[in-house]
């Protein structure tokens, strides 16, 4: 007689032959049909036959609210799982609720929203609750929790309760085992109100709540295996009586907190402890040597982000079980213990960001399997030894920003050295790319810049066609970039700084996935090609101080995910093209996940179904730990704006956007188009050879910060409508042929000096010290007015006419020839016959 059928995961079947199959087993108890579609209105109408069924399963699956409602003629029913459906609204009053035999009820992972329904406090067998991960609301203390009195699982993760944190609403239910009550929101209660709980938990997690203190009732509990209360406002000293109080406990997660003071250990041992997390905290003082010896069998250890000071203590070594050691971000200095050779168990060591000092002990890589070295942020030096790069299990191998030195040993094979990740930028390493590192095809990251490399790009390079990352910038490579480095997987491509040379080859051609292409500072000659155009995922394009020429191809209007362009100090001409304006500029992610959980361990509970007595459980007291943030490799760009060279990198790359055009030979006017570019934040069209007027267009730039248009020939009144641009930090119109008064002093434009207009000899106005009312007459016309013509001796008028007209062709001569040559007298001269006029006009007046 079958019992148990498992239906799960057929979306191509359709519900009622699904269940036109099940009839033919009338008194199956356990039924999964996981991942189904369109199964609702056939289980609402045929289901209810199955007198039997006890446990139902439908995770994944597609329902509506509808479903709910009449489920409730199921009344054998003691197992519904519902999570992940996409229900939504709130949970009906009635139908489900007359489920009055179940025992488990999963909801997790839905979007419902709204009170939890009084109809709730019916389903008094109720043992496992799982509602996380939704938006419900409303006081748990005053909801219909507080009747069923034989939970042992409650999860309520997630969701937008009003939690007491003394959880008072649950004092009477001696049953509770578990507690997930993390990212709600938390009611501080007096103490006077905190009532003596009778449960005794095992598991309890209370992250994300914005807590100041732990919660009065753990002072209570005395059987705890797992505390989470990471991610809140916990401060004041160490609780090292949690240990005390349970001698079982098996992992504290106290991370993300303002815990400060020295980390206080229990005086006993605790042979349970596995886990210890207390990241970013204020803690400080010295790593206590005997840490190994109270917690003997310790697994997994997170003291990073702190202020620990002083050496790395050598019992550490001691740690037989130690899988995990992450003492990133502190003050230790010294040199890595060679007793860390000892750990037979260690699998990811990250002693980054301290001052650590000396060599890489050689027993640390040939004792350890380790999978994961990150040494990244210290004072490290000596020669990177081929041991390293020998072995078996590294994964992710980390040295930048040390003092390693000398050539990476070049290899004729690598057998067993397969990592994910290899970052040794920043250090000062020499010699030629080593060619063996084409060879390993499961790389995803290479980073090697701000080395001393130098030499050709390896030919070997292009087969590295799982590649994600690679950042050879700022070294000293030359030669071309060949034609077959062409990884279809290959995302951010840093190559600046370098002394690459020739046209740009199709390296790049058909990459759909390229989002970072930066190959400024180098020696690249010819045209940009109109290729780049078409590829569909570049957001950051860095051209700048190369040998380009020609025209801007009006293919870069096609990158419709751009949002940073610099093109600048080149030798481009023609005219901005004006379709640049289709670019949108939308805020966009970096971020580069390589695809490994690395970094400090975490827990979760693990809801591990068992047939036990014909009866779905739960085995509460599995605990899993996994690695939890992913190894990631950030992005970073230079960018110029606001006069000034930044470096751009994680979630702030994602909002800058610009274009900088600047330092060519770009000609024409400013297409109006370009005003339309709302969200941008730096554009500079400086140092070009730029007409006419500026467009008024430009007070569309609502999120602009920087604006350069000096050194080009424009023309004109500057716009008004400019003042409206709130966001402006910088501008600057400097050294153009501009006239007329300046921007009203107001808003931004009121921090702008004079040194933002200088060089535009007819522009008048604040800040500027020329008065746009009154003008003084010139020294010149007065001295003129007042000569006495009277006295003046008897001249050849014959001979004055002649040499008059040779000295008047004379001058138009040279001054015509001077003013084609020096374009600043050229200004300055028209300024001076502005003036004039201006002056004989007030002059005749008075």
């Amino acid at each position: 007689m079958l019992e148990v059928l498992n239906l799960g995961w057929n979306r191509n079947t359709c519900g009622r032959c699904l269940v036109q199959s099940i009839k033919a087993f009338p008194l199956i108890k356990i039924l999964d049909l996981t991942g189904s579609t369109s199964i609702e209105q056939v289980i609402v109408e045929d289901l209810h036959t199955f007198k039997e069924l006890e446990v139902l399963l439908l995770d994944d699956s597609s329902l509506n609210n509808n479903f709910l409602q009449s489920i409730g003629r199921l009344n054998s029913l003691k197992v519904l799982s519902l999570s992940r459906c996409e229900l939504n609204g709130t949970l009906p009053d009635q139908g489900w609720c007359e489920l009055k035999n179940l025992e488990e009820l999963d909801l997790s992972k839905n979007n419902f929203q709204g009170m939890l329904p009084s109809c709730f406090g019916n389903l008094s067998y109720l043992q496992v609750l799982d509602i996380s991960s939704n938006h419900l609301t409303g006081n748990i203390a005053t909801s219909p929790l507080t009747n069923l009195k034989s939970l042992e699982y409650v999860s309520l993760s997630s969701n937008n309760f009003q939690v007491p944190i003394s959880f008072r609403m649950f004092a009477n239910h001696s049953k509770l085992k578990v507690l997930l009550g993390n990212d709600n929101n938390f009611m501080p209660e007096p103490l006077l109100q905190t009532p003596i709980p009778k449960f005794q938990l095992i598991f309890l997690s209370l992250s994300y709540l914005a807590l100041k203190e732990p919660p009065y009732f753990l002072y209570h509990q005395n059987d705890l295996r797992v505390i989470d209360l990471s991610h809140n406002n916990i401060t004041g000293g160490f609780p090292s009586w949690l240990f005390m109080n349970n001698t079982r406990l098996e992992v504290l997660n106290l991370g993300y907190n303002s815990i400060s003071g020295p980390l206080q250990l229990p005086l006993q041992p605790h042979f349970n402890i596995t886990i210890l997390d207390v990241y970013r905290n204020n803690l400080l003082g010295n790593i206590l040597i005997n840490i190994s010896s109270v917690f003997p069998h310790l697994a997994d250890l997170v003291m990073s982000k702190n202020s620990f000071q002083g050496q790395i203590p050598t019992s550490f070594g001691d740690m037989k079980s130690l899988e995990s050691l992450s003492l990133s971000d502190n003050h230790l200095f010294g040199s890595i213990p060679d007793s860390f050779g000892h750990l037979s168990s260690l699998a990811f060591l990250d002693l980054s960001n301290n001052q650590l000092s000396g060599g890489i002990p050689e027993s640390l890589v040939l004792g350890c399997p380790l999978r994961f070295l990150i040494l990244s942020g210290n004072n490290l030096q000596g020669r990177v030894f081929p041991l390293l790069f020998n072995s078996t299990y590294l994964e992710v191998l980390r040295l930048d920003s040390n003092n390693f030195a000398g050539e990476i040993p070049e290899f004729s094979s690598v057998n067993f050295f397969s990592p994910w990740i290899i970052e040794m930028s920043n250090n000062h390493i020499s010699g030629k790319l080593p060619r063996w590192m084409g060879n390993i095809s499961s790389l995803k990251a290479l980073s090697l810049s701000k080395n001393h490399f130098k030499g050709p790009f390896p030919i070997e390079f292009c087969g590295l066609d799982q590649l994600l990352f690679l950042d050879l910038s700022n070294n000293e490579l030359s030669g071309s970039i060949p034609n077959c480095f062409n990884s279809i997987e290959i995302t951010h491509v840093h190559l600046s700084n370098n002394r690459f040379t020739g046209p740009l080859t199709k390296a790049f051609f058909g990459n759909s996935s390229l989002e970072t292409l930066d190959l400024s500072r180098n020696n690249l000659t010819g045209i940009i090609p109109n290729w780049i155009g078409n590829l569909p995922s570049l957001s950051i394009l860095l051209l700048k101080a190369n040998h380009f020429e020609g025209e801007i191809p009006i293919q870069l209007c096609q990158l419709n995910r751009l949002r940073m362009m610099d093109l600048s100090q080149n030798n481009l001409s023609g005219s901005t093209p004006l379709c640049l304006s289709n670019l949108t500029f939308e805020a966009s992610s970096f971020s580069i996940e390589i695809g490994y959980w690395v970094g400090k361990s975490r827990y979760e509970m693990v809801s591990q179904l068992e047939m036990w007595k014909k009866k779905l459980k739960r085995n509460f007291y599995n605990l899993l730990p996994y690695e939890n943030g992913l190894m990631d490799m950030e992005d970073w760009v230079e960018f110029t704006t606001k006069r000034i060279s930044y470096v751009y990198s994680g979630s702030i790359l994602g909002y800058m956007s610009g274009i900088d055009l600047s330092c060519n030979h770009l000609t024409g006017r400013i297409p109006p188009e370009i005003g339309y570019l709302n969200e941008i934040h730096a554009l500079n069209l400086s140092h070009n050879k730029l007409t006419g007027p500026i467009p008024s267009t430009f007070s569309n730039l609502k999120q602009i910060e920087s604006l350069d248009l000096s050194h080009n020939n424009l023309n004109g009144r500057i716009p008004p409508q400019l003042t409206e641009l709130n966001t402006l930090a910088v501008f600057s119109v400097a050294y153009n042929n501009l006239s007329g008064p300046t921007p009203a002093q107001k808003a931004q434009f009121g921090t702008f000096d004079e040194s933002s207009y200088e060089g535009n000899l007819l522009l008048c106005g604040a800040p500027l010290q020329i008065n746009c009312t009154k003008i003084e007459l010139p020294s010149i016309l007065t001295n003129v007015s007042n000569y006495d013509w009277e006295n003046n001796d008897f001249i050849d008028m014959s001979v004055f006419y002649w040499s008059f007209v040779v000295a008047y062709v004379a001058v138009l001569m040279a001054i015509a020839a001077v003013l084609h040559i020096n374009p600043y007298w050229r200004r300055a001269w028209f300024y001076s016959i502005e003036v004039c006029i201006t002056s004989c006009y007030h002059y005749v007046l008075d």
